[in-house]
């Protein structure tokens, strides 16, 4: 949505999977493109990250020097919401609290409550706005987030309505008044290395099958001199055959099984990829998609490529989430040429899926896997020769002799 509001692609901004270079070279670039200013939008809570120190929004604006600007949902309370605000405010110190914003007000009463209450507290954190309840703003939800902009109805309308409401209710100037500019801390001299390219032509699926890819991993591997270009799976489409590496990123295949087990296009040009030695790499969905045969949430098995020893179910759903910390498989890395990197090379990721694994195998391991406290998560994903897949998103590699 963001996307769509701005006509800009939106990056991800990751204080603990990201090396500092990365992010400050990331931060610095964003910063510096002179069209406007940064909108960084927090996930989870303020203060929720990787570890109580690391990965949080908090962190990142201590980071940067962004100031925060707090949305509190006030549907269900008054001068509380101003305690709420205090406990932010508070907790930890020299967090740059620039102001608030809350949310789904009642009405006028209702705003005037809350901005009483704000004022009481004596703590120089200005209202910025008071947002009321919009039943024709709100968004459905799905099981990996919000639906995508791509599938809302009417986008434009909905969009201009949205405006319109922030204009009415936000202080626009207050707000960009409170802006700020990057801290000086620049990037160091030698420049960080993005992920390495999986080839020179890189085919990537895209469609609202495939739609999970950080801007800035493709970015990454352009300005290493790697060519791009785009296929729809769910159009039935094949990817290119100069391509010599395939990406088959993340998204919501398991809602389209049917139509991808019958889009005999893709699939036999999928296969006929790996058949004449194109690296093929999929993460989440994409792996899923590599796998044997997926079921989806009403029981029913669809085939898929075929291409690694997968079976996923949704009929029975089971959460998956959190940082990884991976290492990649020796054998794996040889069997693709060290495409993605050295025996032993580290990266960070994310993994966030539903899907129950009912086989996996046969096939040499892609990584070992721990989580952010450094507990064995044991192996993850699958690798036969050039065809190599997981579930984590990949973000960063640790360090640059990956």
């Amino acid at each position: 949505f963001h996307a769509a509001a701005t006509g800009k692609p939106c990056y991800n901004l990751d204080s603990w999977a990201m090396r500092p270079d990365l992010l400050a070279t990331t931060a610095a670039e964003l910063s510096g493109d002179g069209n406007g200013i940064v909108v960084c939008e927090g996930v989870m809570g303020l203060f929720d990250g990787a570890t109580a120190e690391q990965g949080s929004t908090a962190d990142l604006s201590e980071i940067t020097g962004w100031p925060v600007v707090l949305v509190i949902d006030a549907g269900s309370q008054g001068a509380s919401a101003a305690a709420v605000l205090r406990g932010f405010a508070t907790h930890r110190p020299g967090l740059a609290l620039a102001g608030v914003v809350f949310n789904r007000t009642g009405g006028p009463r209702h705003e005037t409550i809350l901005r009483d209450a704000v004022a009481r507290m004596d703590m120089d954190i200005p209202v910025i706005g008071c947002i009321p309840r919009s039943t024709g703003l709100s968004l459905p939800d799905r099981h990996l987030g919000l639906v995508q902009a791509s599938e809302k109805p009417e986008l434009d309308g909905f969009l201009d309505a949205a405006a319109d409401l922030i204009d009415k209710h936000i202080d626009v100037d207050a707000l960009l008044a409170k802006v700020r500019p990057l801290k000086s801390a620049q990037p160091g001299e030698t420049p960080t290395r993005p992920l390495k390219p999986l080839g020179q032509r890189i085919a990537i699926a895209s469609d609202e099958a495939f739609s999970f890819r950080y801007p800035l991993t493709v970015e990454g591997w352009q300005s290493q001199g790697a060519e791009i270009s785009f296929f729809s799976p769910l159009d039935d489409e094949a990817p290119p055959d100069n391509a010599d590496a395939v990406y088959l990123p993340g998204g919501y295949p398991e809602l389209h099984g049917f139509r991808l087990a019958t889009s005999n296009r893709f699939m036999d040009g999928l296969r006929g990829a790996a058949d004449r030695g194109a690296l093929i790499y999929g993460e989440c969905g994409g792996y899923m998609v590599l796998g044997k045969g997926m079921v989806d949430a009403d029981s029913h098995r669809h085939a898929m490529a075929g291409l690694l020893g997968l079976e996923t179910s949704f009929a029975k759903r089971r959460l998956h989430l959190g940082y990884r910390d991976i290492e990649l498989d020796a054998v794996a890395a040889l069997g693709c040429g060290n495409v993605l990197g050295v025996p032993g090379a580290r990266f960070r990721g994310h993994e966030f899926h539903y899907a129950t694994v009912l086989k996996e195998g046969p096939g040499a391991p892609l990584f070992k896997s721990r989580d952010v406290a450094g507990n064995d998560l044991g192996l993850a994903g699958l690798s036969d020769g050039r065809v190599i897949g997981s579930f984590v998103h990949l973000i960063d590699h640790v360090d640059d002799d990956a």
